[in-house]
């Protein structure tokens, strides 16, 4: 698209906080320390992670930068930013997670295929811009439409961005039309994060947030958007991000004949403890978040002291001075809460986090029974050692 381009090397990236954890470095796959983590309910852009599949496009001329949005429509248009800054402006506030969050662990088990990942592969930002449901409509597509009159049932975003994985094509991703146009569903064209201009790590100048599924379809640099009759059939929709069970390796592995994977179940993670500590014995405060697709609430999050054996419940929050419930109208639903309790942890033991949503749904506890060969959607509790010691503390 004029005025954005999509580099072919890593010449020009951008700066980055000294203190991530970089998980690769071409393309930039970073994540902050967990204990960082959640310091804030609002993640600063600086420690949100960076989830990349190529060098970062680069703005060259904002006002010549524009998007097309055509397919099975009447009405094909190249809309520029003055378009999309004169529609009304929300902010919704999103954890995007990448489906690899947790991956590491989850290769412990058996060897996985992707980014090695910590815990800290999510962020929940604020985000800025105009609903995709109003932008649906400046081509004639209403609010509330799952068909157009042409057989449109999905919106495919395609990026700027070139990767390898689509042989130097663009990364692209597709959302149902239904979920597209309903204005509920919070779905935006952002321009903003945490109430400044997105920067190029995160998109800039415009990505695409939806919340409450898994990060690889909120795509960014946007350079055009489809409306097609079938999913998108690009690479991360159709060769990956797919959930497979257990039996399933590599030799037997029919990627057709699961769907593409957009929720996100239950999770929770202790940030406030590394995976092995040396500790006093004495009180220590457990710290995390939980989060869970759909904009379903967390009703709950219980850790354990003694390995799974008895439960405590956690207290949680989001924003300072307001209770948070789960369904209520003041809790930003597509968000992740915070979680804490204080112990007392008199010997060595394993700690272990887990959450349960508003429709009951739990973690697993076995990490081996939900593992797949992409190391996706590790959700298992969460678990952390402490050795407790009486001396060189």
């Amino acid at each position: 698209m004029p005025g954005l381009e999509g580099p072919l090397d890593y010449s020009k990236e951008p700066p980055r906080h000294p203190c991530l954890q970089i998980n690769a470095k071409e393309p930039f796959n970073a994540e902050p320390p967990r204990s960082l983590l959640v310091s804030s309910y609002v993640t600063p852009v600086d420690l949100f992670y960076k989830r990349n599949h190529g060098p970062i496009p680069i703005v060259e001329d904002l006002e010549r930068y524009c998007f097309s949005i055509s397919g099975l429509i009447k009405n094909p248009k190249k809309l520029f930013m003055k378009d999309i800054w004169m529609l009304p402006k929300y902010n919704v506030t999103a954890t995007l997670q990448c489906a690899g969050n947790r991956r590491t662990a989850m290769s412990k088990t058996r060897k996985v295929k992707g980014v090695g990942w910590d815990v800290s592969a999510l962020g929940n930002a604020v985000w800025g811009g105009a609903k995709l449901a109003d932008v649906l409509e400046l081509v004639g597509i209403p609010n509330l439409t799952s068909t157009t009159q042409s057989g449109g049932k999905h919106v495919e975003f395609v990026s700027v961005d070139k990767c390898k994985e689509e042989n130097g094509g663009p990364y692209k991703a597709s959302i149902p039309l239904s979920q597209a146009t309903n204005p509920d569903a919070d779905v935006l064209l952002a321009y903003e994060m945490n109430g400044e201009t997105l920067n190029r790590d995160h998109g800039y100048p415009l990505r695409v947030v939806v919340p409450g599924i898994i990060g690889a379809r909120s795509v960014k640099w946007i350079d055009s958007i489809n409306i097609i009759a079938e999913e998108c059939q690009g690479f991360f929709m159709q060769k990956d991000y797919k959930m497979f069970p257990p039996s399933v390796d590599w030799d037997n592995i029919n990627w057709a004949s699961r769907r593409p994977q957009m929720d996100f179940p239950v999770q929770s993670v202790i940030c406030s403890l590394e995976d092995v500590n040396a500790i006093k014995p004495g009180k220590v405060k457990i710290s995390g978040y939980a989060v869970s697709g759909g904009g379903r609430g967390i009703e709950r999050v219980d850790v354990s002291i003694d390995g799974g054996k008895t439960w405590m419940e956690a207290s949680r929050y989001q924003k300072t001075g307001v209770p948070y419930v789960a369904d209520g109208i003041k809790s930003d639903k597509w968000a992740w809460v915070l979680f804490e309790v204080t112990v007392d942890v008199m010997q060595s033991t394993e700690i272990v986090a887990k959450a349960v949503d508003i429709a009951s749904n739990v973690q697993p506890e076995k990490v081996e029974d939900i593992w797949n060969l992409r190391g996706i959607l590790n959700t298992s509790w969460h678990r952390v050692q402490v050795r407790v010691g009486h001396s060189n503390m």
